[in-house]
């Protein structure tokens, strides 16, 4: 088992990584780019045996409305996990190229669990509360289908990534949205926008505003960390924190400030994690590489429910 952050990049890529780690919010997309370039070979060659992918399972009638399932050889009532990718509500694919996101589901299948990728559509044609309302339609189908490809529809859990946290967690949390974590066993929210804002360190303001709205007024009321409070009608709903050392602006403050929230609300603290050494690409890049600190946790967090 490897444990330390980047351990099976090669010795250059691995300082690199260390390099740009620390400045990471300077230049978000062309760091975002050398972390894809320096993942991407490793996942190529990494194992991907012993799993079965269906592709572009039709969930709604918009293009955009797929999903592909990642099923374990064997599998029989295995647990499941959605993963919702992100790209600050205005892009983003749940293929960033043929390795990214696959890798994420490609090792969860491994451990026995049953992997769905979801596409949703994109803000501005389907703003707030677009992506959760893709969100259940993608759960609706896996809760009818997913028997079929190997899965347990009563152990649904969703892993939101950056904006996808967004969709995830106005899926669990927000009244106004509805769903209240229906038919779910529980979330992951990894590097989530957990709070809506339009602030200078935000370099995704403009994504912020196209799917939240531009009335300053709405953001707090939108953003889920808002409705997390004590009598939220899904406080109890087992949820996992993970954050990167290095993130986007704010993302890591807005992970905790939910992660006390929750505390608060039920004397309990949720499952936090914190990727030293990772930033806010690598923490999803980095699954299938031979690394799995973070996905061991989210394994343990599936059989425990906390």
């Amino acid at each position: 088992m490897m444990t330390a952050a980047h351990a099976a990049l090669p010795a250059a890529a691995r300082r690199l990584m260390a390099e740009i780690g620390p400045v990471w919010g300077s230049d978000i997309q062309r760091h975002r780019d050398l972390v894809v370039a320096a993942y991407s070979p490793v996942l190529a060659a990494a194992p991907k045996a012993g799993v079965t992918v269906a592709r572009d399972l039709a969930y709604g009638s918009h293009p955009r409305q797929v999903l592909d399932v990642f099923t374990p050889s064997g599998a029989r009532g295995a647990p499941v996990a959605i993963f919702v990718h992100g790209g600050a509500f205005v892009r983003g694919d749940k293929r960033i190229n043929d390795e990214i996101y696959d890798n994420v589901l490609l090792w969860l299948a491994r451990q026995g669990v049953v992997g769905v990728n979801l596409e949703f559509r994109l803000a501005p044609e389907a703003a707030y509360p677009g992506g959760a309302e893709d969100l259940a339609r993608g759960v609706a189908w896996v809760r009818d289908n997913i028997r079929d490809l190997g899965g347990d529809p009563s152990r649904i859990f969703v892993i939101g990534h950056s904006a996808g946290g967004t969709h995830v967690a106005t899926y669990a949390y927000d009244p106004a949205a509805g769903y209240l974590g229906r038919d779910i066993a529980g979330i992951v929210l990894v590097s989530g926008r957990l709070r809506a804002d339009v602030l200078p360190e935000n370099p995704n303001a403009a994504g912020v505003v196209s799917y939240f709205g531009a009335d300053p007024a709405l953001l707090d009321v939108r953003s889920p960390v808002s409705h997390v409070v004590a009598g939220s009608p899904s406080i109890d709903l087992p949820v996992m924190i993970a954050i990167a050392e290095y993130e986007n602006p704010l993302l890591d403050i807005y992970g905790l400030e939910l992660a006390h929230r929750i505390a608060v609300a039920r004397r309990r603290a949720p499952r936090v994690v914190r990727m030293a050494g990772h930033n806010h690409v690598s923490i999803v890049a980095h699954f299938n590489s031979g690394e799995d600190v973070l996905g061991r946790q989210m394994l343990a967090f599936f059989e425990q429910g906390r």
